[in-house]
């Protein structure tokens, strides 16, 4: 048993289990009966994704500072009581069942995504 880290939207991986969707926002233009069959999520949880302003933090990154600048923010809003809980979930999940988290970004290193993996792993989670 374990948990993925995945880009929604690509193909699932055998084994892979619920795919969770870790984002601010649905897929823009899918309807949302398709979804899961267009392989971007089973289930919306966007209790784990960046807050709108630490996601344009993200996506205005252009240097290793900013970067850095905006997985602080990042970690800082995890660690907030009701994302420590998600997470700490999770990670407890992981143990039992097979399932996936992930966002849209093609590039996991960066985008909260990566963060999230060594969040999960620091909590105890099982990783694939």
């Amino acid at each position: 048993m374990a948990v993925r880290i995945v880009r929604l939207g690509t193909p699932r991986a055998r084994g892979e289990g619920t795919r969770i969707g870790t984002v601010r926002r649905p897929p823009r233009g899918v309807p949302k009966a398709e979804f899961a069959a267009r392989d971007y999520y089973d289930v919306w949880f966007p209790n784990l994704a960046p807050s709108l302003e630490t996601m344009k933090a993200a996506q205005a990154a252009t240097t290793p500072a900013q970067w850095a600048a905006f997985a602080r923010k990042y970690r800082a809003e995890m660690a907030a009581p009701d994302a420590a809980h998600a997470i700490e979930l999770l990670a407890i999940l992981s143990r039992h069942a097979d399932f996936s988290v992930g966002c849209y970004c093609e590039d996991e290193s960066r985008c909260h995504r990566s963060l999230l993996r060594e969040l999960l792993a620091a909590a105890g989670a099982e990783m694939a």
